[in-house]
């Protein structure tokens, strides 16, 4: 090899390694640099791989906590502020987990103390349309109401229409999950994806965010709150509930307000079902009962 040839193959060698370094140090950079968020158009995570924007606190460890099937009811003892007892313990043994059972912020929980202030959740649950949450809507827009509404996957799919007046008008929408599977009866990983899918669906097809949970059948576990909880979400329960769900025995309209009305108490959640024409009948008369009351209507 002549002097020639030599000096070609060396500056050869010299700019092949200065590209290596080159290409090497871009890639570090890059790699080690923020990543952008993603644009509106690009595929995000779904809810099972990324914390909705609810959650903020670390994490609850959940192995350790009792998987055992809590079927809820509010029960029918009540303290001096026509609370309902059970409602009240489970608040204070729950609250850390995620539950949400009633608000016991503005009054202590033996009860000794009046209130600060009145204030009751309205909630509806949405299994299916029975024709009624029109009604349901226009009165809480007459009378300037704020609700919960907890849909399920089928619900969101038949009702976009309904959903969309929902959060076009400010009510809340929550999670009743996908299946309406009794959630303390599957795996960790099917509840995670329950919770997940609809929140998912919610999030593309209408931009809203879920925060709430209701699991279906009023059934939990430690687990099962402490899973929600990881994943963003407040597990809301009720402290009143009746019969109104049965569409075959709708009730008398002055029997089913008189039931609201006399177990208001500060604090309270409602659950109503949407379903029943009897609630959507009676609940402007409801509402401008409970303010009478002294009650304010707020949302979670």
């Amino acid at each position: 090899m002549n002097k020639k040839d030599k000096t070609v193959l060396i500056s050869s060698a010299c700019v092949f390694m200065l590209s290596t370094a080159f290409a090497v140090n871009t890639f570090l950079n890059v790699s080690a640099s923020p990543k952008s968020k993603p644009k509106a158009n690009e595929t995000r995570p779904s809810a099972s791989e990324q914390p909705t924007t609810a959650e903020k606190q670390p994490a609850i460890e959940i192995t350790s906590l009792s998987g055992k099937k809590i079927c809820w009811g509010q029960g029918r003892n009540f303290d001096p502020l026509n609370r309902p007892r059970d409602a009240v313990t489970s608040q204070e043994k729950y609250g850390g987990l995620g539950g949400f059972f009633m608000d016991l912020t503005d009054c202590d929980a033996s009860a000794q103390n009046e209130p600060q202030s009145k204030k009751i959740y309205l909630t509806f649950d949405e299994g299916y349309e029975n024709g009624y949450t029109t009604r349901i809507l226009d009165t809480l827009k007459e009378k300037k109401v704020k609700a919960v509404f907890f849909i399920t996957g089928d619900y969101a799919k038949r009702e976009g229409e309904l959903v969309r007046r929902m959060v076009d008008e400010g009510q809340v929408v929550g999670n009743h999950t996908w299946r309406h599977y009794s959630m303390p009866e599957k795996s960790l990983d099917t509840c995670r994806e329950e919770i997940g899918l609809l929140h998912d669906y919610v999030r593309e097809n209408f931009g809203y965010e879920m925060h709430l949970l209701r699991p279906p059948k009023g059934e939990f576990s430690e687990q099962t709150l402490a899973l929600a909880s990881n994943m963003g979400y407040k597990t809301c329960l009720w402290s009143f509930a009746y019969k109104d769900w049965d569409t075959n025995s709708p009730g008398d309209k002055a029997q089913s307000l008189e039931k609201l009305t006399e177990r208001l108490h500060p604090g309270g959640i409602y659950l109503l079902h949407a379903v029943s024409p009897t609630n959507a009948a009676i609940l402007g008369d409801f509402i401008d009962s409970a303010r009478a009351g002294g009650y304010e209507f707020v949302t979670p």
